[in-house]
Order: C-alpha cells, then structure tokens, then sequence
C-alpha cells in the first residue's frame, strides 16, 4: 500500500467513531423519499464545515445537493442516499419493536441508506486528508442523491448536466448476498426503473350519461358519474389483468404500483373527483420499459373514458441501463484487497444471537453469514449474479447509479452488511431483523468503515495513477462509441428542463396544532 493511500486508509481508523456517530444520527432521522429535510441538512452542514462548497438544492430538489471540493486535476464522485422506507419502523433492539413516538408504519432504513451515506462520505473525507497531506491534485465532487426508492434523483441530476464533468465515479451500496458482497460488479449492472404518475380528474361529471336533470329533479335522483375513486380501482384492477400481457414470460421484470390519493372524502351523492395512483416498472431493457409504459398509458386512457375522468401521466423516473467499466472495478477491487472487507466483533455476534433466540431460534456460534465478510472477486460474483438470468439478460434490478455510468466511468462497489445466517434452508428471517442490525452500530459499523477504506483508496488511485484513469477512461469511450454524445451513448432519458416529482403526496411527517406526527394518524 502507498504512503498515500494509507494516510486515507488511517484517517477512516481515526476516524470511526465520528462516522458511527454521523451514521446513528441519519438512522435516527428515517426520513422518507423527496422529504428528507434533516438528512439533507445534516450533509450541507458537515460538508461546508469540512471546507467543501455546497450546492443545497441542486437540479431544484429541495433535499439534493452538490458539494465539491479542489481547485485542478480529475474529478472524482461520489454519493450520499438517505431516504428510508415506509412501514419499516425498528429500533435497535435484538426483538420486534417499532419507534417510540411516531405512527408504527412510519419510515425506516432498510438497505440501510444510512450507511451508504456514511461509508461513502467516510471515503471522500479520507481522499481528501491524503489529498492536502501529500499535494496530491485533484478535485472531489460529492452528491447528495435524495429518493432512491423511487430512483428519483440521479436521472434529474443527469439531465440538468451535473455528472458532465466528471473524470469518474464511484458508487457504492451494503450487500446482501453471500456469493455478491465484498465485490465490484463486473458485467451485470442494474437495469431501467421507469415510473410514472397518473392522475384521475372528473371535472364534469353532469356530462355523464344519465345526468339529464331537470328543474322538477334534484342531483340525487339521476345517475352520478363514476369519478376518481372507480377511476383509480380499475386502472389497478386492469394493470393486474393485463400484467402478463405486457411482455414475453422471459427474464426479470417487475412492475408495482402505489395509490397515492383518493377521493378526498367527498360528498356520498357526488362523484370523487380526484385520484393519483403510481406505477414502477424494473426491466432489464429499456425496450421492455417502453412496452410496459404503453400498455399502462393505454389503460389509463380507457378507463377515463369509461369513469367520465380526465386523465394526465407524469415522470417520476426514468433512468438508463447500468453500462460496465472493467477497469474500473479492477481498480477499485483491488484496494478492496488491500484495506479488507468488514469483520463483525463479538458485541454484533452476540446481538445476532439475542435476535435468533428470541425468535426461538438455537442461537449460533457464528450468526453471520461467512460470505459478508469474505472477498468475491468481480468475476466470481458475476457468475452468481448470472445464476438467476436468462442468457440474452445483460442487467439485472434497478437502481439510479446507472445514470453515473453514462457521463463517466464508474464502479459499482459492493460491501457486505450483517445478514444472519438460516438455521435450515427456506428459513426466513422477518423483516425487522434486517432492520434492527442496520442500526446497531457494532453490527453496521464494519460496512460502514469497509466501504471508507476501500473508496478513500480508490480515489486516492484514480488521482495518482494517471494510466489507470486512462485505462477506465479509454473503456467508457469505447462502450460509448467516444463518450458523452457518442455514437452507442444513451442521453439522459428525461429533458434537461425536467422538474423533480416533489410536490406529489409523497409519504412525510406533517406538522400541526396537534405536533409533528407521521401522515397516517396514530391510532386514538
């Protein structure tokens, strides 16, 4: 290992319990997607403190930002997320226990983007003490990607221009999978997440047929339009039926969908006149994107005529397939070799066996699953990703990074988290388990401090070696058919003038007279 990566290797080590801190404190804010006020805040306030420039607000999401750091040289990025999920609400206890004081489906992290956030600003940190110790030039630009449960940020960073001029990026995510944790993906990066809006209006429900009142009758005696409520039931019930008429029965595709709005408590003599319902499509192409969008679009259109609607349909996302950098990975692999994959301690050990024992389970000498701590080189991974696609499949799920992957090489860096190990094969362990170790700072912290090590390394390599910058450059040229406008580049998939899906009724804490509180009321 070089002087200068170890310098960025022992700032994490002195460093850790500054980030186990700054990692209980986002875990403690379980904010939701697009309102993640506090996270946001929490970033631009340490990021300015640590003598970057911060951008608060960039591309016009409230809860994004663009912090960059150095005067010359390449620029390197990277990424904080840190939306939590609805319905995930845990605390750090070895049983099921939501949190205390707010509704019990209010939000928690899951994957856990908390420590996505912290590992990654951990890295940059690192990057940057080694930086200003060995003058090592360069410049470090830092996102803050809000919404990545609906993929929502990183494409409207992407369209407004934000990633154009970056030399490379790095982007990293908690495992979970044994045989594709401590690894970088080689060839099968994440596929397309397109997700759309619609939205339900009956504006003129006395044009409904039937309606014909006269000055001897009254609005309750004639027929009363559908509205937005049945309008919004068969754009669900519909979808579902014509689900596997969407596409051949071949590869891995999702689509779900989300009611956001309904009615509004309307008079029981009049139509509902507004609805909202969400759909997300995950496709391994951006052609099976576009047919399930189709057919949604098509549905949508009839069944406003047949529930006297007016219906409209907005982007929420839409993103690219992932494209691969070899060069990349191997550079980033390899100091995953040098700084090591996480080692979980006794105290994390012995909170596993808390949580196996209450749930009945014979508690094991070791809880954790071997591969969360061990190293999968980024070909061995790729034949276990590979293990669940059809041959022609080249992406497999979804997430935003993909986006990064056009304007730049980049590295998708895989570091395990605490997954416990089954006691018989089948055996699933509930939810809140996955949770709970996310927050426990003896069972994260190692993914946490991992990912640190490996990306400060990394960055700090991508500065100093300048062939190896040339190597990933060279490849994303070559994938791109000569990189951004290249002749096989795929431009950002929504327009450059694109304004982020944030006034939706997206999930939220809402304050009142009565206090702040999750916006599904508590029970009395």
């Amino acid at each position: 290992m070089t002087p200068e990566k170890q310098t960025a290797v022992d700032w994490v080590n002195a460093n850790e319990n500054a980030l186990s801190d700054w990692h209980t404190t986002i875990w403690d804010f379980h904010e939701p997607a697009w309102r993640e006020y506090k996270s946001a805040a929490w970033y631009v306030e340490r990021l300015r403190a640590e003598g970057f420039t911060v951008e608060a607000g960039s591309a016009g999401m409230p809860t994004a930002f663009c912090a960059t750091w150095g005067d010359s040289g390449p620029i390197i990025a990277s990424y904080a997320e840190y939306d939590a999920v609805p319905g995930n609400s845990q605390q750090r206890t070895p049983y099921m226990a939501p949190r205390e004081g707010v509704n019990r489906w209010a939000p928690g992290h899951t994957d856990p983007h908390s420590a996505l956030g912290i590992g990654a600003l951990g890295g940059i940190l690192a990057a940057k003490a080694a930086m200003e110790k060995h003058g090592i030039k360069g410049r470090l630009k830092f996102f803050g990607e809000p919404a990545e449960k609906v993929c929502g940020s990183k494409p409207v960073h992407a369209a407004h221009g934000y990633y154009d001029d970056i030399d490379a990026a790095i982007s990293y995510h908690p495992g979970f999978r044994p045989g594709l944790s401590n690894t970088c993906i080689w060839d099968s990066h994440c596929g397309a997440y397109w997700s759309k809006i619609y939205t339900f209006e009956c504006t003129k429900p006395e044009t409904w047929a039937g309606m014909a009142a006269t000055s001897n009758t009254s609005i309750s005696s004639v027929a009363r339009a559908p509205g937005a409520i049945d309008a919004v039931c068969l754009m669900y019930t519909t979808t579902k039926y014509t689900k596997e008429a969407m596409l051949p029965h071949s590869g891995t595709w999702i689509l779900n969908e989300a009611i956001l709005a309904a009615g509004q408590a309307t008079s029981d003599n009049l139509p509902p006149r507004f609805s909202q319902i969400q759909y997300s499509c995950r496709t391994p192409t951006l052609e099976m994107a576009e047919r399930v969008i189709a057919v949604l679009d098509r549905n949508a259109e009839h069944v406003a005529k047949i529930t006297n609607c007016e219906v409209r349909s907005e982007w929420v996302a839409r993103t690219r397939v992932g494209l691969p950098n070899h060069a990349m990975a191997e550079i980033a692999y390899r100091n995953l070799e040098l700084t090591g994959p996480p080692e979980f301690g006794d105290e994390a050990k012995a909170f596993a066996r808390a949580i196996q024992s209450n749930l009945g389970l014979v508690p094991m000498d070791e809880p954790f699953q071997a591969g969360m701590s061990t190293l999968t080189t980024p070909q061995d991974g790729e034949a276990h990703n590979r293990e669940v696609m059809p041959s022609w499949q080249l992406n497999y799920g979804a997430d935003d990074y993909v986006d990064y992957t056009w304007h730049a090489p980049t590295v998708r860096l895989i570091i395990g988290r605490p997954k416990l190990e089954q006691p018989e094969g089948g055996y699933q362990y509930p939810e809140w388990v996955w949770n709970a170790l996310g927050g426990f700072a003896p069972a994260i912290d190692p993914t946490i401090f991992s990912a640190a090590r490996c990306i400060g390394a990394t960055i700090i390599d991508l500065l100093t070696d300048p062939e190896g910058l040339a190597r990933a450059k060279a490849e994303f040229e070559m994938r791109t058919g000569g990189g951004i406008g290249g002749t096989k580049w795929v431009k950002p998939l929504l327009p450059a003038d694109f304004a982020a899906p944030i006034h939706y009724r997206w999930p939220e804490y809402v304050t009142t007279v009565r206090g702040t509180e999750w916006w599904i009321p508590e029970r009395a």
